[in-house]
């Protein structure tokens, strides 16, 4: 077998493969007997009818079509292991010559993995961005804690105002005839939310309880009901209850209920103390995607259309799963937006294509840098995502099974290798505030539960956590992913039938 490796555009090599012709004819042979095998002919016992019968009873070529069809499937094989190639997914074929006593030639164009070339990823002219913590920022989440243990109160002495609490009945009609969808008899709503038609909360300032307001109002153009859209529409509202929020004094017992505070001086130093570590952690995140942007734009890399087909695919999974979170289905998606698969694959491109690309280069910054990732990392990653799936067995056997440790390896290497450009950047800049990991971090406040209370968790900047999701749909894909090193999966090896 003569094999010729010619590169090919968009991250491919084309393989012209040469077979001599006594192995077409052993091939041919080969398709007789299984051919008879499985073809009842009149008169022949099976397996024992001849070539010329056979061809007669099935159609001319087709011996050697069954012939060619697997020496080329035998011979690829053959070629992408003496060639050390990892293909990303089948080849497309081309035969360029097949007849009997001569050479079988055939051309198989396979997608590999794309070779990046990185440009600079250190000498970036940017730094952290620490937002300032001030007595402002620290009243807002005081605020905002008065208003989670803020409690209803019934408004007797005033008309409706925005930000209250109100049930309505309403009747509407088009044209002097009720709609459907147009009359409640009770409908909850914070006035000025906007949950109904835009401008239909602001007709109830000023009413009070038991009153009732009429007005016109016109549907936007792009409603959601055909026959409404830009319709006008009269309303008769009846405003049948009101309830303001109270907020809760800043007094001992609102300090001792939001955490073990002796005052409101200390509470608000918790408060203080929460928001900027919080700040910090941003800061190092924000610091951290800014140096990724940095390394994928000074690189260069050829995507094959696998891959970013493959990246568009798990976007398109991930979005079924937020979708199916709020309980709503992905054929109810579509006829609201009015939408198709193929319209959101479209609209899903662009970014797939920037996230393989950034995975790649990632993977090619942790080569360039060394960063190795060990076995006991990967446990540890297994262990977690194994607590976290605890109901998936199909995917915690996923994360346990090679692939998937070779999955989290990889993810770990990427994400690693950023956090030791953050590290190294902070060492050559001592002047800098600190910004450790919140894991990194001794102790901690433990009182309110404002925006300085928010657990981001313990992680590098990898989100481990998010690519242990992605993993839960890139493990159903048959094909090698970019998230993966190139052992993360065994290698395609089927070349399609040919055409014809």
């Amino acid at each position: 077998m003569q094999v010729t490796r010619t590169p090919a555009p968009k991250s491919t090599v084309q393989l012209e493969i040469e077979l001599p012709p006594e192995r077409l004819e052993r091939a041919l042979n080969d398709a007789v007997r299984a051919l008879a095998r499985r073809t009842r002919v009149p008169g022949f016992r099976p397996g024992k009818a001849p070539r010329p019968v056979l061809e007669r009873h099935l159609g001319p070529g087709v011996v050697l079509d069954e012939a060619v069809d697997h020496l080329m499937q035998d011979a690829y094989r053959e070629a992408i292991v003496q060639e050390e190639i990892l293909p990303l997914s089948n080849a497309d074929v081309e035969v360029v010559q097949a007849e009997e006593g001569k050479p079988l030639i055939f051309k198989a164009t396979v997608p590999v993995r794309p070779e990046v070339t990185l440009g600079d990823y250190r000498n970036f002219n940017f730094a952290p961005e620490i937002d300032v913590i001030d007595d402002a920022r620290v009243d807002q989440v005081v605020d905002e804690l008065r208003d989670q243990n803020a409690t209803l109160a019934p408004v007797e002495d005033r008309g409706a105002q925005e930000g209250d609490y109100a049930v309505i009945s309403f009747i509407g009609t088009k044209d002097g005839e009720p709609f459907d969808g147009g009359t409640s008899e009770r409908m909850p709503l914070i006035i000025g939310q906007e949950r109904l038609i835009p401008g239909f909360e602001s007709n109830l300032i000023g009413v009070k309880v038991g009153e009732t307001t009429e007005f016109d109002i016109t549907f936007p153009e792009d409603y959601g009901e055909p026959a409404l859209a830009g319709a006008v529409a009269h309303f008769s509202v009846e405003l049948k209850e009101l309830r303001e929020k109270i907020q809760p004094d800043l007094d001992e017992d609102f300090i001792a209920s939001v955490g073990r505070f002796e005052s409101l001086e200390e509470m608000r130093g918790d408060i203080r103390k929460r928001l900027e570590e919080n700040a910090l952690d941003r800061a190092r995140h924000g610091f951290a995607d800014r140096i990724i942007e940095y390394a994928v734009a000074n690189a260069s890399v050829e995507l094959p259309d696998v891959l970013i087909d493959q990246e568009v695919e798990v976007m398109h999974d991930e979005f079924r799963a937020s979708l199916a979170r709020q309980g709503i289905s992905e054929e109810a998606y579509f006829k609201a937006v009015e939408k198709t698969s193929e319209d959101i694959h479209a609209e899903f491109r662009p970014n797939a294509e920037r996230r393989a690309k950034t995975l790649l280069v990632l993977s090619k910054v942790a080569d360039e840098e060394g960063l190795e990732v060990t076995d006991a990392d990967v446990d540890a990653e297994v262990a977690l995502g194994r607590e976290r799936y605890a109901g998936d067995e199909r995917l915690t056997e996923y994360f346990a099974s090679e692939r998937g440790r070779s999955f989290i390896r990889s993810t770990l290497r990427r994400s690693r290798v950023i956090e030791r450009i953050v590290d190294a950047w902070l060492a050559d800049h001592p002047e800098h505030p600190p910004m450790p990991h919140l894991e990194d971090r001794v102790g901690g406040a433990s009182g309110t539960d404002g925006e300085g209370g928010h657990d981001h968790g313990a992680h590098d900047h990898d989100h481990v956590a998010h690519d242990h999701d992605h993993a839960a749909h890139d493990h159903g894909h048959d094909t090698a992913s970019t998230e993966a090193e190139p052992a993360a999966a065994a290698p395609p090896t089927d070349v399609p039938a040919r055409a014809g």
